[in-house]
């Protein structure tokens, strides 16, 4: 007979084996100074569970006079280590109740100690669970996913993420930590969703925090402040699309670190800024990066690429006609998701998009358009206008009569039914969680 139900048990009587005091034969030395901790272990269930301490316990053996064997892992914090343990006797891991930054620790960890069922586990629920807090910490995964070819799935998303959605990595707050590597492969992105003189804003405040010793007022730098600045960013600033900026960012934002660009591409600057032709070929002259921009959690330019195709009625392959600005009015994780905010913030204004991510799920819900992968979109308009949307005081966002045919109310009383519109939104009729939750107002572009 074969049932999991017995597997808790076995866990839950080896654990406690883990914390009795007798029939131990090891001690195992985790740390350095000053913080060092011992813990007991049993050399026979480490053998079986890591490859990595059955080759440190083959030169390790108990001796005959009854000593103990005694093992050091210096390079794995004690807390870290009580974590594994825990795994190695129990089989599991509760990492819900872990910081993001120690389950990269505990990822590392178990790495150094070839576990590798437990590598491939955290590598998976961190870029299901912690996106948010990766793209804020970019730097720190990305060096992280090259320590060893074990993090294969975080290098991925990695590179996934420079080459999606760079502009992410850009708004990410230690975003000057990045690598120039990672730098010049963002200016050089086909997919950046960010005008020209952000771009040059954004290298320059990368400059500056390689360099923090330097003013950021470019009045105050001497000549030699200059030089240092543009050894820093030699290899950035030719990639810079010096001839998509205006006359103004010119003169606001380029004049004023001249000093830092080479003599020839200066004088190309300088002819952009008169409306003159550059003579040479030191301005790359290429079209301007894509128009929609958008700040969000939940969606890329390409989701908004597809709402402003549905927004002028276009189907999913039609060269768009308008151009539209996403401007962000509410988001859950920042806002709240109480339905009294929603009316708070957003009642009175016209033009908005309401989008929902799915807890646990890859679906993206949007008002009248669900997402579940990129691939495949329903988009469905009313078959009745006058109950397109519906308004009640307790709810945030309603669509269909009664808002029947999609319901958002706070993080665990959202649902979905097809009553009013053309299409089923969602698959399942069933009440669903929000991870987080944006009301965009849009507005077309002139």
């Amino acid at each position: 007979m074969i049932d999991n139900k017995f597997l808790s048990k076995l866990s839950q009587n080896l654990l406690e084996i883990l914390n009795d005091d007798e029939y131990y034969d090891i001690t195992i030395e985790v740390g350095n100074d000053p913080d060092v901790k011992i813990f007991r272990a049993h050399m026979v269930i480490l053998n079986y569970r890591s490859s990595h301490l059955r080759r440190i316990l083959s030169t390790n053996k108990k001796k005959n006079d009854g000593t103990l064997a005694h093992i050091k892992l210096p390079n794995i914090l004690p807390e870290i280590f009580q974590a594994i343990l825990r795994y190695i006797y129990g089989g599991s891991l509760s990492i819900g109740k872990y910081d993001t930054s120690d389950i990269i620790k505990i990822l590392i960890a178990a790495n150094e100690l070839s576990l590798q069922e437990l590598v491939e586990y955290l590598q998976l629920s961190l870029i299901e669970n912690n996106a948010n807090w990766m793209e804020q910490n970019f730097n720190l995964i990305y060096q992280t996913s090259f320590i060893n070819d074990s993090f294969l799935e975080l290098r991925k998303y990695c590179i996934d993420l420079i080459s999606k959605e760079p502009g992410k990595i850009f708004i990410s707050p230690n975003y000057s930590l990045i690598s120039e590597k990672i730098l010049i492969s963002l200016i050089q992105n086909k997919n950046l969703q960010m005008s020209e003189v952000q771009v040059w804003k954004n290298v320059l405040k990368w400059g500056h925090a390689q360099n923090p010793e330097l003013s950021s007022d470019p009045a105050s730098l001497s000549k030699d402040d200059f030089n240092v600045l543009k050894n820093t960013l030699q290899h950035c600033i030719p990639f810079i699309r010096f001839y998509n900026l205006t006359s103004k960012e010119i003169s606001d934002t380029v004049i004023p670190y001249r000093d830092i660009l080479p003599e020839e591409l200066y004088v190309d600057v300088l002819r952009t800024l008169l409306n003159l032709h550059p003579d040479s070929m030191s301005i790359i002259k290429s079209k301007p990066r894509k128009s929609i921009n958008v700040d969000s959690n939940i969606i890329t330019f390409k989701h908004a690429e597809l709402i402003s195709r549905w927004i002028d009625k276009l189907s999913i392959t039609d060269k768009l006609t308008s151009s539209y600005e996403f401007k962000l009015i509410l988001r859950g994780t920042r806002d709240g998701f109480a339905p009294s905010k929603f009316h708070e913030i957003c009642d009175g204004k016209s033009c908005t998009v309401s989008i929902i991510k799915v807890k646990n799920s890859n679906e993206i819900l949007g008002g009248y358009n669900p997402i579940e992968c990129i691939e495949k979109h329903i988009l469905s308009h009313v078959k009745n206008e006058q109950f397109a949307v519906f308004n009640l005081r307790d709810c945030g966002p309603l669509f269909g009569e009664y808002g029947d045919d999609l319901t958002i109310k706070g993080l665990d009383k959202s649902y979905s039914n097809k009553r009013s519109y053309k299409k089923r939104i969602r698959k399942i009729e069933d009440r669903f969680f929000a991870k987080e939750y944006e009301v965009f107002q849009i507005m077309k572009k002139g």
